[in-house]
């Protein structure tokens, strides 16, 4: 909804007000676009759902809300089919947009207001064992896109990645590293069967033999294994970052697991659910109480042998993350961690915190194709689908903006030969080119803001302005229910408008005003659909 359709709402409830003294909200009025361009610039069916309350003809219920709309910016009205009301709105109204992005340029779209709700995103939080494959891709762009559009709504968004290093994958990473550099070392040794056999270990086992050469090798393995875990461990989390900064992703905080125990965070949630009375035993493990709160059975804390479940420094964490003073905390997790959800909610309600303070959207898996033939990926076999091979493959561009084109919750294909053609139905491409075609109109005449922009009455300078004033409630809407793709479809609409005005409407050969009006929005058409690209992080091309 954008600011001309917040104010045909508003005149259409205090027109019903006038006329029937009946109380409407702004939900309660739909307002349409009509299909067909004789039907008007926008049409609601406001009378047609009054008829019952009314027990009034819908068409004379129509004319009686019309005798009280204000018109002052209404071209003309008209009563069509069984009651709808249609408006034609007058020109000026439509157009006064342009003069608003040219005079906020970037800035245009962003609220003006913050909210002041202070958001948590963590996304991403790949285990620091190998490199980032599609699944961990899709949730970075999925969740750097996500911020980016929460940031430009109002929100006081704080991006987080936490790091998973204190688990016995860590273990297993050092025990894959030790048995890498030992064979450069020339021991006869095998990397465990439950151990991490990417090629990237073997990278890094080989920059340690470069650093030190033999001297790890004749010492016990249990006294040098806590010197591959730490090396390993910020080789890959280096990597993790470098990769991560291509890709265009960056964070405002990285929380390590580890230092949740090191600071007695850990401890800390548990004396306060062992306190609380939230936990019992039995079967010599210590458990929660989450069927308290939703979940489907109990989980275990402590396990019998005297170590934790994954699950306490997880609630430890989030605890710790609303005692930072965060709002709300919203996770993107893997389709794979879809059955934890309940679980985390729970323990996080045992902390007494309300359910809705958490948040969770699963991100689905994404195929790669390439010649028909789907990439296969798995960190342990060694046959993984790096970011970076993505990168390489199709581009930061199009990888980003595929990603997030479709919802997280949905499974989708990423063809790369689709995603690296030059033509229209590749839509990055598309976007892309549409915006180097506003900027070689630009770059051939200057652009200055016109007193008036009356004669800009064609249909698709129409259809241009009303996606111009649809941008900012664009924005709202994706950051409220947390769908980036959203943005990516408005992406599209807009680049396809310019693409038919263009077609259609000479710029740079139309003559006097008329050349100066449409320049103006030419030239408010690519500032919206750069902003929209860079909230996606997709680049905004000037030449193709």
């Amino acid at each position: 909804m954008n600011q001309i359709e917040h104010g045909l709402k508003t005149n259409l409830v205090q027109a019903v007000k006038l006329a029937f003294d009946v109380e409407l909200t702004l939900e309660d009025v739909v307002i349409e676009v009509p299909k067909l361009k004789e039907h008007g610039d926008y049409s609601t069916n406001v009378a047609m759902r009054l008829t019952k309350q009314l027990r009034s003809n819908p068409r004379l219920t129509a004319q009686s809300i019309m005798d009280k709309v204000d018109a002052s910016s209404i071209e003309k009205m008209e009563i069509a089919g069984a009651g709808f009301i249609n408006f034609f709105m007058k020109k000026e109204l439509l157009t006064q947009v342009i003069s608003t992005v040219l005079d906020q340029d970037d800035a245009y779209g962003l609220s003006s207001e913050k909210n002041g709700i202070k958001i948590n995103v963590e996304y991403v939080s790949a285990n620091p064992t190998g490199d980032l494959h599609p699944g961990h891709a899709r949730g970075a762009a999925i969740g750097d896109s996500l911020t980016r559009i929460m940031k430009a709504a109002g929100y006081d968004v704080t991006r987080e990645y936490y790091l998973n290093d204190a688990g016995n994958q860590i273990n297993n990473m050092a025990k894959s590293l030790q048995a890498r550099y030992l064979q450069h070392c020339g021991v006869d040794i095998a990397v465990p069967e439950d151990g991490y056999h990417g090629k990237d270990l073997i990278e890094i086992a080989d920059d340690l033999y470069q650093e030190v050469k033999e001297v790890y090798k004749n010492l016990p393995l249990e006294e040098t294994l806590p010197i591959f875990r730490k090396y390993g461990l910020k080789k890959e989390t280096d990597k993790l970052r470098d990769d991560l900064k291509l890709f265009r992703v960056e964070f405002d905080v990285w929380t390590s697991e580890q230092s949740l125990y090191d600071r007695g965070l850990v401890q800390k949630t548990l004396d306060t659910l062992i306190k609380n009375g939230h936990t019992f035993e039995s079967e010599g493990a210590l458990w929660l109480r989450t069927t308290d709160y939703g979940d489907d059975k109990d989980r275990v804390l402590i396990k019998s042998d005297g170590s934790y479940t994954y699950i306490l420094p997880d609630i430890a964490y989030h605890l710790n993350k609303k005692e930072r003073g965060f709002d709300k905390l919203i996770n993107l997790l893997g389709a794979d961690h879809h059955g934890y959800i309940p679980r985390l909610q729970a323990a996080f309600m045992s902390l007494g915190y309300e359910r809705e303070d958490l948040s969770v959207d699963i991100i689905q898996m994404a195929r790669m194709i390439k010649d028909g033939v789907e990439f296969k990926m798995s960190k342990r076999t060694g046959k993984a689908v790096a970011l970076k091979d993505l990168i390489d493959e199709a581009g930061v561009d199009a990888v980003r903006y595929y990603f997030v084109s479709k919802a997280g919750d949905t499974h989708m294909d990423l063809d790369l030969d689709m995603a690296t053609s030059q033509s229209n139905d590749n839509p990055v491409y598309y976007a892309q080119y549409a915006h180097a075609r506003m900027c070689s109109i630009l770059r051939q005449a200057e652009v200055s803001t016109c007193s008036s922009y009356d004669l800009l009455v064609h249909d698709k300078e129409m259809d241009l302005l009303k996606q111009l004033a649809d941008y900012p409630q664009m924005i709202q809407d994706a950051a409220k229910i947390r769908q980036p793709h959203i943005v990516c479809l408005y992406i599209h609409k807009l680049a396809a408008s310019f693409h038919s005005f263009y077609n259609e409407c000479t710029v740079l050969h139309a003559e006097g005003d008329l050349r100066a009006q449409r320049l103006a929005l030419v030239k408010a058409v690519q500032i919206t659909l750069r902003n929209a690209l860079t909230l996606i992080g997709v680049s905004a091309l000037e030449k193709m």
